[in-house]
């Protein structure tokens, strides 16, 4: 049973006549005819009574209406969901964050695809690290990753530039520098550093080290600290200090201060996807994540 045969079906049994049907369905008479006759061959039992005057359906055509109208119905809405899946207007796109981008760029993308693009079905994952989310875009288990620039690009990856933003100190709200408009990062030498862990390719681990050595000193001591919101946590319980990207002040938690650098360090937030077998949907999504950042 051809779905062109149920179309010519559902269309002769609503004219009852040959000549109506065939012209709504711009075919001749006889092509009509004869596709009706191979689908009664095929079922095995006739659908219509046809006499010189008039064309009724039988008992079986009258239950056989009911399954045809639900095979075009289910036709016309795979035919539509395969142009949404085709435009990018459809799918499922996993989503990969950075810890500091989990706190103001997740929430916005979340909100702004549920306006725009309703039919995609997002898997948004936060607090994730560099290294985890550049190897989950290798094997597949993110489409789409928002983490930190450096240390992570790879020939498989295609990386576009989101922002740029200022590290800033994260010191216990009672510290003796936790009043002042400003700090130099020199100032914090003797304090004990709460960071990311040194995982191979962590941007935030590297980049802050660096940002010491510039300064002239190294920290006394670390704790290294997977989660953002676990590392700004530790400092309000006085284990130490923290460089953050100006974002994590989004992240609201009693018990500290930031407190900008004089010195003007900063950390790139990226956007990276394959290079290759990106859907529509992700594309889509790609999009929406570069507006809503930039």
């Amino acid at each position: 049973m051809e779905l062109r045969q149920v179309r010519y079906f559902l269309v002769l049994s609503e004219e009852c006549h040959f000549g109506r049907a065939a012209a709504r369905l711009h075919v001749a008479q006889p092509a009509l005819s004869q596709q009706i006759k191979q689908l009664e061959h095929e079922l095995g039992t006739p659908l219509f009574n046809r006499t010189t005057r008039q064309v009724e359906l039988t008992e079986a055509g009258r239950h056989l209406t009911g399954y045809a109208r639900t095979l075009i119905a289910e036709e016309e809405r795979a035919r539509a969901h395969m142009t949404e899946l085709a435009t990018g207007l459809a799918g499922r796109v996993s989503v990969g964050f950075i810890g500091t981008a989990t706190y103001d760029v997740l929430p916005r993308v979340a909100r702004t695809a549920r306006a725009r693009l309703p039919r995609i079905s997002l898997d948004l994952h936060g607090e994730l690290l560099t290294p985890q989310l550049a190897d989950g875009l290798l094997t597949g288990a993110y489409d789409l990753a928002v983490y930190r620039f450096g240390g992570t690009e790879t020939e498989q990856v295609s990386i576009t530039p989101l922002r740029t933003e200022p590290l800033v100190a994260v010191l216990p709200a009672h510290h003796p520098l936790a009043a002042r408009p400003r700090i130099s990062l020199k100032a914090l030498a003797d304090e004990p550093f709460v960071i990311h862990p040194s995982q191979p390719r962590s941007a935030m681990y590297d980049r802050v080290l660096a940002a010491c050595d510039r300064a002239g000193f190294q920290p006394s001591s670390l704790v290294e600290v997977g989660e953002t919101a676990t590392l700004v946590v530790f400092v309000a319980a006085g284990h130490g200090v923290a460089l953050v990207p100006q974002s994590v002040r989004s992240l609201r938690l009693d018990g500290v201060t930031y407190v900008p650098l004089i010195e003007t360090e900063s950390i790139d937030l990226v956007l990276a996807r394959r290079m290759r077998h990106n859907s529509p949907a992700t594309l889509q999504i790609a999009s929406v994540i570069e507006q809503c950042v930039r």
